[in-house]
């Protein structure tokens, strides 16, 4: 006969830990001390807690510590409990986790949820079994999940992607909606800002290219920019329609960005206290091997105060396995360093390959597929669902694109992680804060959580090992700069230290050598093991400069955009007085910029009229945000309503300079910092083009993109030779390299040169409204009488000058380089306009130093 039922009354557990020990089907006699601790605390002084951060590293466990606590809580509180985790492949594997080797009963409710089994639902709504899903399971306009007691959001240092982007229109570049509004916001920006775009770039620089439109003129174009989308974010555009139903009455709490690839409209915190099913939980438990600092946690949830359980002693600094970075292109060119990987996958049998985009991913798919013969390749759609097509194939590629967490490959699942290239900013509202407004430090701590979890996609235990080869500009350059080292883990630093050493000034061959040594895992490999191994204790690790001061602000940061979402532009402005007001860090200007520009929206939103004293308070505002980031050219306009007894010089600062040095700062990036290789081929090839009149044009258009301009050339009938373009002012050469100094410069150049202007305005789009200088490069310093009316209007720079120039204005870029910092760093950006102003590389004081080509030239009959 069965078993009778409720034969004795259920005991509860003090704690999750002893809780633990009642799971009958369990596959370990008991949690590990490390686990046991954090579960104690937590019953002790948590239990009642409204936030709660639990941090516990790679390997130690973490999700075992969630589920014991959900289903602790369950049988205790008989709470509903929903645990989220990023991608359906980790919600697979937590299920997994829990049922086979925990023996914690629950169900999986990822996906649709017209899709989800009665008994699943019954089981999760009566509090039988805890609910395992995504963060797009709670975090949409009609969860499911509408009456969550307790919520557990695990990998909480990815989670501000996934919940930001229920809050994030994301309009593709390539889509109609993109291009209309394009059409209408043209008249509100400059023109190079609206041929970046729309795709008339110059160089990939400008894909790093980001704008904001200021608030000001959003709310002036609002109701346009509104029926434009209307029309657009239809039912049958779901991922538009949903989440602009939710933006549409709120859009002066967002902000507008423009980027090279998308316009992205969000507000700058997530307002989840206005999304019920997750404000309303009693609690909400945040997990994560790094919880951050500084409050980004607070950030990226949008919630005031996260009381947090740190890892227990010890356990901050335990390792994860070993890593043997790689860095090929300290010593290999791009050609040599494609072989060098493909020759590693040969040799590792499986591999994984990162990408920040599609684009990269496909070019990875193209190379394996011709010279990998008989790999099979697998993308992230592959194994969302299992890995087990990808770790049980002996020969085959994982190429991931954006995916940086959430698909882990432990063990002897693979031992070569190729990782090419991570931005450090995820979306345009990170780009234009770090870049524009100067304020990287913001995201310091989140920035390098992503960089570190992406090194670790194959190393989530002690006993793991995994190569990891790292190419792109942006990430070799974070990883390579040892000045960075100072505030990661030892263990990293000595790793680091370790590929870098062995990276440097090295064959493809020697590379390869060592790569084979720690596949087979042999003497030679043990040797380096021990060396890093022993260099750990010759590093310490430092905290972030001005985590103390962000921590401070975050909570006004969340009030402010709380009452910004609900039109208390009262309570913004206060809120923005009180956080400017504890940020005094020197390396907090650029944010600091950011809040007095949102404290000036907010007063001039409770402005009554022009002049009264919330108007005279939002100038103020503006004033000082332009005074502390001069990069963000649109904050110049709105200074200079500034009341004149208020004396700021940096007012009158040149924004043509200030667009150039930012153009200059993505092009180094572009260019790499961690060596100089491609900077200096890129001069070389300058400066040996400029020597030969075959080559003289398309150097002088690679010299102008260096500099900064955006340039251009055409072979047409009648066009003009290269031009340089600055923000409001314009070159268009007339060059004559290959003449002689003792010939006379005729009546027909100079009428050309003289006619240029013209042509560009008619045929360039943007440049109808710009000044464009017409200028001779010649060798000859003679002209025709004929020549000598239209010469009044043309500048004239003589050949051998011009090259001179050349030669100094590279050697200048090449000091500017070796002293630049990183991205949006104010105090280099300040020292570059000098610099550039001191040596005439600017716009105008190019045009300052050439004289008039008549007065310059002798006219001969």
């Amino acid at each position: 006969m069965a078993f009778k039922t409720k034969t004795f009354s259920a005991k509860i557990a003090q704690n999750p830990a002893i809780h633990f020990k009642t799971l009958t089907k369990r596959h370990f006699p008991d949690v590990m001390p490390h686990q046991k601790e954090i579960l104690e605390l937590y019953a002790e002084q948590h239990e009642n807690s409204s936030d709660v951060a639990l941090q516990l590293p790679t390997g130690s466990g973490k999700t075992l510590v969630g589920l014991l606590i959900a289903d602790w809580r369950r049988s205790k509180l008989g709470d509903r409990v929903v645990y989220l985790c990023p991608t359906k492949q980790l919600v697979r594997q937590t299920v997994l986790q829990a049922r086979d080797q925990y023996g914690i009963d629950v169900v999986d409710l990822s996906g649709r949820k017209s899709d989800f089994a009665p008994a699943d639902r019954a089981d999760y709504k009566t509090g039988a079994k805890v609910a395992v899903s995504t963060y797009s399971g709670l975090f949409n306009t009609n969860p499911f999940f509408d009456d969550a007691n307790l919520i557990i959001v695990d990998d909480a240092h990815a989670a501000e992607n996934y919940i930001a982007k229920m809050w994030s229109l994301e309009i593709k570049r390539s889509t109609v909606l993109h291009e209309s509004l394009s059409t209408f916001l043209a008249s509100y920006i400059d023109a190079q800002a609206f041929s970046r775009m729309t795709g008339d770039w110059n160089g990939p620089a400008d894909a790093m290219w980001v704008e904001k439109l200021p608030t000001p003129q959003v709310d002036q174009i609002a109701p346009e920019l509104a029926a434009i989308i209307d029309s657009h974010a239809t039912r049958d555009e779901p991922d538009l329609y949903y989440t602009w139903s939710i933006l549409r009455e709120h859009l002066d709490a967002c902000h507008i960005y423009l980027g090279a690839n998308e316009i992205l409209i969000r507000p700058l915190i997530p307002p989840t206290s206005t999304h019920t099913p997750f404000n309303n939980a009693n609690q909400r438990i945040f997990m994560s091997a790094t919880l951050g600092s500084g409050g980004d946690l607070e950030r990226l949830s949008g919630r005031r105060k996260i009381d947090r359980l740190p890892a227990p002693e010890g356990f901050q600094t335990a390792g994860v396995g070993r890593r043997f970075f790689i860095f090929p292109t300290l010593s290999l060119t791009s050609e040599e360093t494609d072989a060098l990987r493909l020759g590693m996958q040969e040799v590792a049998g499986r591999s994984v390959i990162l990408t920040p985009s599609t684009t990269q991913a496909n070019q990875h798919c193209t190379l394996v597929n011709e010279h990998l013969k008989g790999f099979q390749v697998f993308t992230s759609d592959d194994i969302e669902d299992d890995k087990k097509p990808f770790t049980s194939t002996e020969r085959a590629v994982a190429i991931l694109a954006n995916r940086y967490d959430g698909i882990d490959f432990p063990g002897n699942e693979c031992r070569l992680l190729c990782v090419d290239d991570l931005p450090k900013a995820m979306n345009a509202q990170e780009r234009f804060v770090m870049s524009k407004m100067g304020a990287a430090a913001l995201y310091n701590d989140r920035v390098q959580t992503r960089v570190f979890q992406a090194m670790g996609r194959c190393t989530r235990a002690l006993q793991d090992r995994s190569a990891v080869v790292v190419t792109g500009n942006e990430l070799v350059d974070f990883l390579t700069d040892n000045r960075k080292w100072q505030y990661f883990p030892p263990e990293l630093q000595a790793e680091l230290k370790f590929g870098v050493d062995q990276s440097k000034e090295v064959t493809m061959e020697e590379i390869a050598e060592n790569f084979e040594m720690f596949i087979e895992n042999n003497t030679d490999w043990a040797s380096a093991d021990n060396m890093i191994r022993s260099a750990i204790s010759d590093f310490d690790q430092r905290e972030f400069p001005a985590m103390n001061e962000l921590e401070v602000v975050v909570k006004q940061e969340i009030i402010y955009q709380e009452a910004l979402w609900h039109q208390d532009y009262a309570g913004c402005l206060s809120a923005c007085r009180t956080i400017l007001g504890s940020l005094n860090h020197p390396q907090l200007r650029g944010y600091r910029a950011l809040w007095h520009y949102l404290a000036g929206s907010a007063a001039h939103r409770l402005s009554a009229s022009s002049g009264d004293a919330q108007f005279v308070s939002a100038l103020e505002h503006y004033r000082q945000a332009k005074s502390a980031a001069p990069s963000v050219s649109w904050l110049n306009k709105l200074a200079r309503h500034t009341p004149s007894t208020v004396n700021d010089d940096n007012l009158g600062e040149d924004e043509e300079v200030l667009i150039q040095i930012e153009a200059i700062e993505r092009l180094f990036l572009t260019l790499g910092t961690a060596t100089h290789h491609k900077f200096e081929k890129s001069v070389a090839g300058i400066l040996s083009g400029l020597s030969d009149a075959k080559t003289f044009e398309a150097s002088q258009v690679e010299l102008g993109t260096l500099l900064g301009f955006r340039t251009g050339n055409d072979e047409s009938d009648a066009a003009p030779d290269p031009w340089w373009l600055g923000d409001q002012v314009g070159i268009i050469f007339e060059d004559h390299a290959g003449g002689e100094a003792s010939s006379i410069f005729s009546a027909t150049k100079a009428r050309q040169a003289s006619s240029h202007p013209k042509w560009v305005k008619k045929k360039l789009s943007g440049t109808q409204e710009m000044n464009i200088l017409p200028v001779i490069v010649t060798p000859c310093t003679k002209a025709k009488s004929g020549a000598d009316p239209v010469l009044d209007d043309v500048y004239y720079w003589r050949l051998e000058d011009f090259v001179n120039w050349a030669t100094h204005a590279t050697n200048v870029l090449r000091e500017l380089k070796g002293t630049f910092p990183g991205e949006g760093d104010l105090a280099w950006r300040a020292e570059a306009g000098r610099r550039l102003e001191a040596e005439q590389m600017t716009m105008q004081s190019i045009l300052d130093r050439l004289p008039i080509a008549s007065r310059a030239m002798e006219i001969v009959p």
